[in-house]
């Protein structure tokens, strides 16, 4: 895992194990990191992209200061430090030190503030800066950006920058990105960014904007990229070089206005998320369809589909939380031929609305039915798309067991997907599931994550699942799992996650003990508070643990039947409290002396 991180850290240069061990070692300790940072020499010729990896390893260990910022000023050229929360100005004067420094990202660094930006004015390399939810990064803090004439990305959302700070910006004309997300942004402010005409990508989610001050938009000759959700906008004056668009939660009226024999938006990507539609057919009659791949109309109220057959060109779709049934697949299978993902969860389509998709998405990888009415009758025609990767019934009434007739005997359902021979990812939490319905999945040879939640499930689901020589990550909350189960399960060879949430038969010490026999995987529990303070459990404790599970007693124990399993949870959590009311008078005497 250390390996892999590093390998993406160092943009996936670092394949030497040589350097990788190297830098294992220099960051092994703050002993470690004193030892070398003496050489500052051999430091300051340090590959970028090595010098990177060493000070993200060394950010990531909590072994990295400010003062030791000065070692890397000469090599690093890209820093993120977002989230940090020591980050301050004390940081930012080394930083501004940093002669090669092209990127870097302070995002969610809450210390930040107006002032501390001061030591980055005049930068000659810096182009990219990240300041957003900086909460404390005002106008002030505008005016020193302003001396860096080579930024071209620029993000300030959620900052506490006005109108004044904004108009500003127009004297950094070199900005291709500049996110205003967030901030209270009027159609004059906007009108004073016009002259920023290489913009490609502009944000302007939850600013003030209206309708008139969207027509400013075609002074953007180059503008790719436009969010403006959560605006007053209704319709937009025809930008044909658009190929980005977010209008998430706006009313709209039609999304682009023009002339029939204009050139329409050929929009690629289009988000329309809790969108309301004054008319959703004239909504799209300015966008060209061929050129549409990406399309979100979640929760936005929709019951009509019929402007859909026009988009064959579509991979992406997601309707999930609207009021579409049955009747409305149709017009999705109808495109069908390019989906590569669909979501329609939280919708009305049933098992037989997924019958009329099979045969008409071959190129289908990815499917989420969470929380609709289907059952296991969905999974025979799911078995039907050939090329599912991530399955998501989340929330339905698949029992895993079906019967065409009440007098045919029951069917493992979840046998039929055994078939699909590149499924990775199957989610069936919060179903009626039970053991003889994950049998069948022990079967899917190419899983690599599986989710499970139902109180049916007991000790046998957990072993039909050690033979998936894939699984990477299980989940399976809410189980009727006992102590000895745990300890007779063999996970999995290549599992790194084990979700138990929810079984509340599970002591501390049977998940101790599973984290001692299987230390690489991280276990998930509400005993254990802390996974690491875990695997940090001292050498004495463990001996006592190792000596306990070798004595007489324990196999002793393992014979007796847990006397719990014979109560619903409601029933020992009764039985729990009224234990404390039926101590013997005599023994709270005692105790009160």
């Amino acid at each position: 895992m250390a390996d892999q991180s590093l390998f993406i850290e160092a943009g996936g240069e670092l394949e030497s194990p040589l350097v990788r061990l190297c830098i294992e070692a220099a960051t092994q300790s703050a002993d470690a990191v004193e030892t070398w940072r003496r050489q500052r020499r051999t430091l300051e010729r340090l590959p970028s992209q090595l010098a990177e990896a060493l000070l993200h390893r060394l950010l990531s260990r909590r072994l990295l200061y400010p003062s030791l910022l000065e070692v890397f000023k000469y090599s690093v050229e890209k820093v993120d430090l977002r989230g940090e929360s020591s980050v301050d100005a004390e940081w930012m004067a080394y930083l501004g030190a940093f002669h090669f420094l092209y990127s870097l990202n302070l995002s969610d660094c809450h210390r930040i503030n107006s002032s501390a930006l001061w030591s980055l004015s005049g930068m000659s390399y810096l182009k990219e800066l990240d300041l957003s939810r900086c909460s404390k990064v005002n106008d002030a803090g505008i005016k020193h950006l302003l001396s860096i004439r080579t930024i071209e990305t620029l993000c300030i959302s959620e900052t506490s920058v006005t109108t004044n700070g904004v108009t500003l910006l127009s004297s950094l004309k070199k900005l291709t990105k500049l996110d205003l997300g967030g901030l209270f942004i009027t159609d004059i402010a906007l009108e004073s960014l016009q002259v920023l005409t290489n913009l490609q990508h502009l944000d302007l989610w939850g600013s003030d904007i209206s309708n008139e001050g969207a027509s400013i938009l075609v002074k953007f000759p180059n503008l790719n990229f436009l969010n403006l959700a959560w605006t007053k906008v209704t319709v937009l004056p025809n930008l044909p070089s658009i190929t980005c668009l977010n209008m998430s939660n706006c009313s709209i009226h039609s999304i682009f206005k023009g002339e029939l024999n204009e050139k329409k938006a050929q929009l690629k990507k289009l988000t329309l998320s809790g969108t309301s539609f004054k008319d959703v057919t004239k909504a799209f009659s300015y966008i060209d369809p061929v050129f549409l791949s990406f399309l979100d109309l979640s929760n936005s109220s929709l019951r009509d589909l019929s402007f859909l057959p026009s988009m064959n060109a579509l991979e992406y779709l997601d309707l999930s939380g609207n009021m579409i049934g049955d009747d409305s697949v149709e017009f999705i299978a109808s495109i069908g031929a390019n989906l590569e993902t669909l979501n329609l969860s939280n919708t009305r389509v049933t098992s037989n609305g997924v019958g009329i998709l099979s045969g008409h998405v071959l190129k289908l990888e990815t499917i989420s039915l969470s929380s609709t009415p289907i059952d296991d009758l969905a999974i025979l025609y799911i078995a039907m798309m050939p090329s599912l990767k991530v399955v998501n019934m989340k929330g339905t009434n698949v029992t895993g067991l079906i019967q065409h007739t009440s007098s045919d005997p029951e069917w493992d359902s979840l046998k039929s997907l055994e078939n699909l021979n590149k499924l990775e990812n199957l989610n069936l939490e919060e179903t009626p599931l039970r053991d003889e319905g994950v049998s069948a999945i022990s079967s899917f040879k190419q899983l690599i994550h599986l989710s499970l939640r139902s109180s049916f499930l007991t000790d046998a689901s957990l072993h039909h699942l050690s033979s998936l020589p894939k699984l990477n990550t299980l989940s399976i909350r809410d189980a009727v799992l006992t102590n000895a189960g745990i300890d007779c399960f063999t996970p999995p060879p290549l599992l790194k996650k084990l979700d138990l949430t929810g079984c509340w038969l599970l002591t501390k010490d049977a998940i101790l003990s599973f984290v001692e026999r299987y230390p690489m995987i991280e276990i998930r529990h509400e005993v254990v508070c802390d996974f690491e303070e875990i695997k940090r459990t001292s050498p004495l404790q463990a001996s006592v643990r190792r000596r306990f599970s070798s004595s007489p007693l324990k196999s002793e124990m393992t014979a007796v039947i847990d006397e719990r399993l014979k109560y619903s949870r409601a029933e020992l959590l009764s039985m729990q409290f009224a234990s404390v009311s039926i101590v013997p008078p005599s023994d709270l005497g005692t105790s009160s002396k």
